[in-house]
């Protein structure tokens, strides 16, 4: 077998690390092994968060979505279960961004719900 010399490949792994690592407090941007965990760190909440975004995402547009069902004196659970009556299907992004920005559109989607569940 011949000899293999790693030179190139070890000190180009190791920038790379640096590199992601750079702007890290103290050893961690400046030494190998320091930040190479601060790295495997940072990546493992990156993935863990993009995920989490998801369900923050999610509350904050039912939490619009509550707040202007309530000032039409109604629920938001009762709103949802009146536009799946009435076989309206948007999602809750969309309506959170209509409840926003298109108070006259929400209050007659509002009352689309209400008439579905009064049938």
């Amino acid at each position: 077998m011949p000899r293999v010399k790693r030179g190139t490949k070890r000190i180009a792994r190791r920038k790379k690390i640096l590199g992601r690592a750079k702007g890290y407090f103290l050893t961690k941007s400046k030494l190998h092994r320091s930040a190479k965990e601060a790295v495997d760190r940072a990546l493992s909440f990156a993935f863990r968060d993009r995920r989490a975004k998801k369900r923050t995402f999610r509350s904050l547009w039912i939490i619009r979505i509550g707040a202007a069902t309530k000032a039409h004196e109604m629920s938001y659970n009762k709103f949802i279960h009146g536009l799946k009556l009435a076989g309206i299907e948007l999602d809750r992004k969309i309506l959170a961004d209509i409840a926003v920005k298109d108070a006259p559109g929400f209050t007659n989607l509002v009352a689309q719900a209400k008439q579905a569940l009064a049938a």
